[in-house]
């Protein structure tokens, strides 16, 4: 089974204005609502791959109940934690000359509901994946993360983290089967300026040394670059086509990189097959759908570096 967790997750709200202007009366021309959260999004194409997935995380009050409603009609397993007090929140996104975002802060986690996750998390087997990815919560502690992998730690469970900075530096002593950052996340890392592929190469391979056993770096529209366990560097360019949503691309390269690994349990494909997910989301309005992936996928070709 794979199972992401998404600790705050939101009802996306977006609205497609022709010129925002700050203080006046603003209208949209069309608006749209999903469940937002990067767990979600990895489970959502997951599914539409045809993968079983589960989706833990909490949900409060009648924005939870809206996101629950959503969820079920992907058609993936939710198991999720529901908070007594407070709303899951909503997160606004205009989208028309410039794209603005005000995110929701989300409701308080209370120690007894975090405490449901974990027991929760005892029901996880050898070889199953779990996807940490995304922020953390004010009312979490700062290092749940590693609570969670040191808690996993030898029982055969493969643990991808998509995360930035000290949440992501902290977690590699317990050896991540991935890690995902992008070039800028890279550089933050590392407090450089990478100006080639030679760059990337040397300190994703630092990344390794410190803990994590496969490391994905993604480029954006110049493709992807993976590290992988067995000391291979495999490049994949981007796929070609106009791109229409910013959101959920990551998420669903970390489903595709996913899928294709228990494919065949080649790195060059899962690197493909990640890279025509996030492709395919990029091209999309919403998350990918697989017909449409499939179509980025044949375009697509790998390169050993």
């Amino acid at each position: 089974m794979i199972y992401t967790i998404t600790f705050n997750p939101s009802l996306d709200y977006i609205m497609h204005v022709d010129c925002f202007e700050e203080g006046e009366t603003n209208r949209s021309k069309q608006e749209e609502m999903y469940p937002g959260g990067k767990g979600f999004n990895v489970s959502t194409i997951l599914s539409r791959l045809n993968l079983e997935t589960t989706a833990l995380g909490f949900v409060a009050g009648f924005t939870g109940e809206e996101i629950v409603k959503e969820l079920k009609e992907r058609e993936f397993d939710c198991d999720l934690c529901q908070l007594e007090n407070g709303l899951s929140r909503i997160n606004v996104k205009m989208k028309g000359a410039k794209e603005t975002e005000i995110n929701g802060s989300g409701p308080d986690i209370p120690q007894e509901k975090l405490n449901e996750l974990f027991e929760k998390l005892d029901h996880l087997q050898e070889n199953d994946i779990l996807v940490l990815a995304g922020s953390i919560p004010s009312s979490l502690p700062s290092d749940i993360y590693e609570q969670i992998m040191k808690k996993l730690d030898q029982q055969g469970i493969k643990i991808i983290v998509d995360a930035t900075n000290d949440l992501l530096k902290k977690v590699l002593p317990y050896h991540p089967f991935l890690i995902k950052p992008n070039h800028r996340e890279l550089e933050e890392l590392f407090n450089v300026k990478i100006e080639n592929q030679e760059d990337l190469i040397f300190y994703a391979r630092k990344l390794q040394e410190q803990g994590a056993i496969n490391v994905l770096v993604s480029l954006g529209k110049d493709g992807a670059i993976l590290v992988s366990e067995d000391d291979h560097v495999y490049y994949c360019a981007g796929a070609k086509g106009k791109l229409l949503n910013s959101v959920g691309s990551g998420d669903s390269m970390v489903a595709g990189f996913i899928a294709g690994y228990l494919k065949e349990k080649k790195y060059d494909e899962a690197l493909k097959l990640g890279s025509a997910c996030g492709g395919a989301t990029a091209f999309s309005e919403d998350l990918a759908e697989a017909s449409m992936i499939q179509e980025v996928y044949k375009q697509l070709k790998v390169k050993e570096l």
